[in-house]
């Protein structure tokens, strides 16, 4: 609900006499001075504001009785976005670094965004926007002088905040270096050459030189600053098959020059660093399904321009070999031999050659089928009847029987209820339902919503991979509805369990449950819902909730769990059969906990490895690692050097630190609900520089 609107969160319960209401919030935290009691047990609050949003707990209990029953409710207030600290007007000299601050709240999360002059802005190699909002411009020039914008939106309407640079340059200033040139002379070195400014030369002190990625809007731009002497300079460390852009700054006491000219080159190709992800599927005798992953780009040092995969029985060990193109992502291997180990393996290849290949994964084809052996196994179909429904159940004759999964076909044979009346079977493949496709692990079904008092064909088919192996039929009809139901007072018969169970997930930390009451049953009183983790043994972990109506919103959960569910009837003095279970999955959210077990290993002057593992509790899948670092543990968050990673990644290696220093590290991981909290710090020392003939 949006913020100033009034919100009743409504509870009651029946029972042997009047129950005592009480509510409370389930983070612990008392309820605020502005909510109020409407009647006997509902809240009221009239204007909500953020601080309402949680997680209420009403409890029902009746005097003299240690019985009590809860049921929670979620309010959730959304607030339009509100910037909490606008950025401030800068004033930088050219060449210099402007950091703009920009921070919003509001629910959901605000996305920052940024504008100059009223026109979008995206990040590239001297401009980039932090993942936390920040604006960073590096290498001012003049161009960059103007207003910025930066904008908070989420749902409910955006807020901005504007603020201006103003670039400074000094007069004779020298102007941009000349005539650059640059040269790729391996897969990872580029040389850079470059002539003296035309005016006011003699008065540089020294040049930096600048290269990026070229592309991309969170690409790295790093730099080089030589003697004025130097017009040449060897850029090492490059990653292969990438296209870079680079420049060069001339520098003078009073301040610097214009950049010149920028100029991108292409590293030469270099065979992959890897080889593509190996799955191997068995389906026929003689054939063996091979499916990989593309290398991600770091890993690929230029275009993939083919594969190569060699596979051989495990005994003969005579290797065969098939090349496909860079763009294929599957191949099929035939005229193998039924019920034969054989191993594969596959590499990658650019223009500079292939890599290494992968390591042998093993997979058995499967032996031919034996027909007569299938056939004399016959599986068993049972079939119980109910008013509205058939209640399906096989089994199948021996444990080792070949199948893979299964079909399930009905329909209805006879439009009218008189059971006198017979009906012919209609056409073989004319079924009101079918195929389901169930799995080799199902041994039953519920068909429901049927008529009842009618004919009904069931017919249940058992496959061996995509190949039909068995075919079983069962006819009858569904119970009639009784026209004098007995006395179920009298007799106290159980109520019959609730049918047509449906969950569907509201949050990261709740769940709807809904039913509809069985069409035959005594007086029902109330339901019962048992809720615990899917496929737990443990009683102590199952909650009970109870509702008397046919639905109810259950709270505290746990994010991304698979939760069961079951729903009771509680008739007048018995209890009821639970209904079947029904599992679902609570939504995402974001981590709960950082990253766990941050290790940080120098691995010479000017680089350092970090591993680390998923959080925790990663309330979802990790999509992007966050790695922060720094060498001044005082600057706020926006100052930080940061680094993204795939989800699938537990190392990298952090290059470009100053020899013999101290860094301080952090990581943060993110779901598709957002980024969790930071790790603790973790702190490094750099290897000390080399010495001089050492």
């Amino acid at each position: 609900m949006e913020m100033g609107q009034s919100a009743v969160m409504e509870c009651s319960a029946e029972g042997n006499g009047m129950p005592v209401f009480s509510w409370v919030r389930q983070d612990g935290n008392p309820l605020s001075s502005d909510i109020v009691l409407l009647g006997e047990s509902n809240l009221l609050i009239k204007h909500i504001q953020a601080h309402h949003a949680g997680v209420y707990v009403c409890r029902a209990s009746y005097p003299h009785s240690q019985h009590f029953v809860t049921t929670s409710a979620q309010l959730q207030v959304l607030v339009p976005p509100f910037i909490t600290q606008p950025p401030e007007i800068i004033a930088r000299a050219r060449a210099g670094t402007a950091r703009f601050a920009c921070s919003a709240t509001g629910d959901p999360e605000p996305i920052i965004t940024w504008l100059k002059n009223g026109h979008q802005l995206s990040s590239n190699g001297r401009v980039r926007i932090q993942s936390r909002g920040s604006l960073v411009i590096t290498q001012i020039d003049l161009e960059d002088a103007g207003y910025y914008q930066c904008v908070a939106t989420n749902i409910l309407g955006s807020a901005c905040a504007t603020t201006r640079l103003h670039v400074t340059v000094q007069d004779g200033l020298p102007g941009p270096p000349q005539d650059l040139r640059a040269l790729a002379v391996t897969s990872k070195t580029v040389t850079v050459t470059w002539e003296r400014p035309k005016s006011n030369w003699e008065r540089v002190i020294g040049f930096s030189l600048h290269y990026t990625k070229t592309g991309g809007s969170e690409n790295m731009e790093y730099q080089f600053a030589v003697n004025n002497d130097t017009t040449e300079l060897n850029v090492k460390y490059l990653e292969p098959g990438t296209n870079y852009t680079f420049y060069v700054v001339a520098y003078s006491q009073q301040g610097a020059s214009r950049a010149s000219e920028p100029l991108v080159v292409q590293t030469w190709d270099d065979v992959p660093a890897a080889a593509p992800m190996l799955s191997l599927i068995g389906e026929t005798p003689e054939d063996i399904h091979v499916k990989w992953l593309p290398l991600q780009p770091e890993l690929t040092n230029g275009i993939i321009t083919k594969y190569r995969i060699e596979y051989t029985t495990l005994k003969d060990g005579v290797v065969s070999m098939v090349e496909v193109g860079g763009n294929e992502t599957g191949v099929t291997l035939s005229s193998l031999q039924p019920g034969t180990v054989y191993k594969v393996r596959i590499s990658a290849s650019t223009s500079a050659g292939y890599g290494a290949p992968s390591i042998w994964a093993l997979q058995r084809t499967p032996e031919r089928v034996n027909q007569s052996q299938v056939e004399q196994a016959q599986v068993q179909l049972k079939v119980i009847a109910h008013t509205d429904s058939l209640f399906v159940s096989w089994q199948l004759p021996r444990a080792d029987l070949l199948i893979t999964g299964y079909r399930l076909y009905y329909r209805r044979v006879c439009p009218t209820p008189d059971p006198a009346v017979s009906c012919p079977w209609q056409g073989k493949n004319d079924w009101d339902r079918g195929p389901i496709k169930l799995k080799k692990k199902r041994k039953q079904y519920e068909i429901t919503d049927l008529v009842p008092g009618q004919l009904y064909q069931v017919r249940l088919v058992t496959y061996y991979k995509k190949q039909e192996m068995q075919t079983v039929m069962w006819e009858g009809r569904t119970r009639q509805i009784p026209t004098a139901p007995p006395d179920f007072k009298s007799q106290r018969i159980p109520p019959l369990p609730p049918s047509h169970i449906q969950v569907e997930p509201n949050s990261s930390t709740s769940a709807w449950v809904k039913w509809r009451k069985p069409i035959i049953s005594s007086k029902i009183v109330n339901y019962t819902v048992r809720c615990g983790p899917w496929g737990t043994k443990n009683a102590s972990l199952f909650t009970y909730h109870s509702s008397v109506a046919e639905e109810i919103l259950i709270g505290g959960l746990k994010p991304y769990t698979r939760y069961e569910f079951a729903v009771q009837s509680i008739g007048a003095g018995v209890d009821g059969p639970y209904s079947n279970i029904v599992e679902k999955m609570t939504l995402p959210d974001r981590p709960s906990s950082p990253p766990a077990d941050l290790v940080l290993q120098s691995l010479s002057h000017s680089s350092v490895q970090v591993h680390w593992r998923p959080p925790l509790e990663s309330n979802g899948v990790i999509m992007q690692y966050l790695i922060l670092y720094t060498a001044n543990r005082s600057h706020p968050d926006d100052m930080w050097t940061l680094l993204t990673k795939e989800g699938n990644v537990f190392s990298t290696d952090v290059q470009d630190l100053q020899s013999g220093a101290k860094y301080y590290f952090k990581m943060g991981a993110k779901t598709a609900s957002g980024w969790g909290p930071y790790s603790n710090v973790v702190e490094v020392e750099t290897l000390p520089p080399r010495l001089p003939g050492g």
